[in-house]
């Protein structure tokens, strides 16, 4: 699971509002503070040294409360992320890395088209990696966040088991308002489990080595159950023998493509009619659009748990891929 920082001049904006010094006194930041003593064998002392650098910063909050996956249609989504630019930017990245990036989809069976993809929408490949240092944001949103405080204590918990395992500086590591790292935008939870050397240099290098970034996204995906050569999805038109109406966007496939066929969901794909699939329904720039979902694109929402991320991702890697084969031919 990833997040993504905001750009530019709202970034700048935002970065500006208060910040205060993290109350280590509160029975919550100290009840903290003990499990990591006791479960972990943390030094205390040192635990409340990097606590005390940390900083509750309100631009934080104020930017998880409205990610762009929640508050924009679809029409206002994709061209964010699907741009002439940024396409251009994916093949000059593809034939950078071509060697690399070949390796690693020989290797796992990830689609070079699925690990640009997600390059591209998470960090404009390493040109967008997120202005705030993940101590303060974890800490931020551990300790001052409530919707979401326990799945934010548990990545704070995976941080600075992190920091202590790879000898990091809890205060150089930079990332998104939500702590997510690196050019694959990781949570900490997802580098402790999933990031790989895939340079054998003996680090896991999500900030600088591209090989290594690649590779742990493929990686995430291979964990997560991601099928070779199958498709992700399928543009859908609806026929006369549906009755509506349209179920709202789900994060797992709960039909299959013989049923959707039999309700009147008409699109075209070689998978078994067995196979999962799901009807999606978005809000276009010419109105409804319609696709349907395989098993592969539901591993995509993993990664960020959004319909419209998953879709944008498939088309940048798709649009690049044919930017790529175009010039090659």
């Amino acid at each position: 699971m990833t997040y993504r920082s905001a750009a530019g001049i709202i970034l700048l904006l935002l970065s500006m509002s208060s910040s205060y010094a993290v109350d280590l006194d509160r029975p919550d930041v100290g009840a903290f503070i003990t499990t990591m003593v006791e479960q972990h064998d943390y030094d205390r002392e040192t635990l409340r040294d990097i606590l005390g650098e940390a900083e509750k910063k309100d631009s934080i909050i104020d930017q998880i409360s409205k990610p762009a996956e929640k508050t924009l249609t679809w029409a206002e989504y994709r061209p964010i992320f699907i741009t002439k630019e940024r396409v251009n930017a994916g093949a000059t990245f593809w034939e950078e890395n071509r060697d690399a990036l070949e390796d690693i989809e020989m290797r796992s069976g990830v689609p070079i088209e699925i690990l640009v993809g997600i390059i591209g929408v998470e960090t404009y490949y390493g040109r967008i990696t997120g202005g705030h240092r993940v101590l303060d944001a974890l800490t931020t949103l551990a300790f001052y966040y409530p919707p979401r405080s326990k799945f934010f204590r548990g990545e704070l918990e995976h941080f600075l088991l992190l920091v202590r395992e790879e000898k990091m500086q809890p205060t150089d590591a930079f990332g998104s308002y939500a702590g997510a790292m690196g050019r694959p935008q990781f949570m900490p939870s997802s580098y402790r489990a999933y990031a790989v050397d895939s340079t054998g240099d003996g680090k896991r290098d999500i900030w600088n080595d591209w090989k290594d970034v690649a590779g742990s996204i493929a990686n995430y995906f291979n964990a997560h159950g991601w099928r070779t050569g199958e498709e992700v999805t399928s543009l859908a038109t609806i026929g006369s023998r549906w009755s509506g109406p349209f179920p709202e966007n789900v994060l797992k496939p709960e039909k299959t493509i013989d049923s959707l066929s039999q309700m009147g969901v008409m699109f075209s794909t070689t998978l078994p009619g067995e196979s999962a699939s799901q009807l999606l329904t978005l809000r276009g720039t010419d109105g409804n659009e319609h696709w349907v979902g395989f098993h592969n694109f539901f591993v995509i929402t993993r990664y960020n748990h959004s319909v419209m991320y998953a879709l944008a991702v498939h088309q940048l890697g798709q649009e690049i891929a044919l930017e790529v084969r175009g010039d090659a031919s």
